[in-house]
């Protein structure tokens, strides 16, 4: 059975606890980081963990995955999300992969802070894989393999700022400025039984309670074991990395269609920017102050809960 585990501070101190009965019992444990964490507490020592019992009120709930972890992304990994943007799901055949900096990675219930050059602030539900094992070499992963190599699932919502991350080509940057990597509030460690629930999880985001985004991971058109094979082909994963598997349609960015973009092509640099810019400012689904932005990830039986991110955006100039 999972497991539900969450990374608290309490009176200046950092510790990990396990989420029962709707409080946390704490777990006598030194580990500072998730690799430690994962590596060191098997799931049947932590179901039956005993310790002083906190409520949620009583401590402040930190993101589960710390900011030494990598932060590996995909995108365009959905298949309705890749037909909105112009990509054919049945003929593509590799992720498209990229970084955040992990230390945007910030507690579940954060404040996300809109940058003062930032116009065009996104939000992108996700579901995240906590490895707990290595990956060192070029290996086929299987769905045989997922018990041993992954440690958990969480929530990620990777807020991106696409007047950077388009115009200027710059993924890392638009998508890695500080607070843009909520991630929690839970890690929910799987047991082999619980793998089957993998694609079979349900994604809702909200902004302002009107929802924008949602799907259930059947629609990921590269699952786990694919996204593995083809990353540890790349580099190196450790216990504790973080990988975020792409986000449903409804983002407020829109895309033009593949025959408007080739005729785009023809344009100067300048006018094709000036374009895309005109058309992201008629969208009202871009982020702003005052917002609040809420992300949940269950499945359909509520065995596997993933709880609730609820970020409010804040620009730059007003904190």
């Amino acid at each position: 059975m999972a497991v539900t585990v969450v990374r608290y501070m309490k009176d200046g101190a950092t510790r990990w606890g396990v989420v029962r009965d709707g409080k946390i019992v704490e777990v006598d444990t030194q580990s500072r980081t998730t690799g430690e964490f994962v590596s060191a507490w098997p799931l049947a020592t932590l179901a039956q963990a005993q310790g002083a019992t906190l409520r949620f009120d009583e401590v402040a709930i930190l993101s589960p995955v710390t900011q030494n972890q990598q932060f590996v992304c995909l995108g365009a990994n959905y298949r309705q999300h890749m037909i909105e943007s112009g990509i054919d799901p049945d003929v593509k055949r590799f992720n498209m992969m990229f970084t955040k900096a992990s230390n945007c990675i910030v507690p579940a219930n954060s404040d996300v802070v809109r940058p003062t050059e930032v116009k065009f602030l996104d939000y992108e539900i996700e579901l995240g894989v906590v490895m707990r094992s290595a990956i060192t070499a070029r290996r086929n992963v299987t769905e045989a393999d997922l018990p041993d190599l992954i440690a958990g699932l969480t929530i990620v919502n990777d807020y991106s700022a696409r007047d950077i991350q388009i115009p200027q080509m710059q993924f890392y940057k638009g998508k890695s400025f500080r607070t843009f990597g909520p991630v929690g509030p839970y890690l929910v460690l799987l047991a082999p039984e619980d793998f089957r629930q993998l694609n079979a999880l349900d994604l809702t985001l909200t902004v302002n309670g009107t929802v924008r985004q949602k799907d259930n991971t059947r629609n990921l058109v590269f699952k786990v074991p694919e996204t593995l094979t083809e990353l540890s082909g790349v580099h190196d994963l450790a216990p504790g990395d973080l990988i975020a598997t792409g986000t449903p349609a409804g983002c407020a960015l829109t895309v033009p269609p593949p025959a408007v973009q080739r005729i785009m092509g023809l344009f100067p640099e300048r006018k094709k920017w000036e374009f895309f810019l005109k058309k992201q400012a008629s969208r009202p689904q871009y982020l702003k102050s005052g917002d609040v932005v809420e992300a949940r990830i269950v499945s359909a039986d509520g065995r596997i809960d993933l709880g609730c991110q609820r970020n409010r955006i804040v620009d730059e100039a007003a904190r």
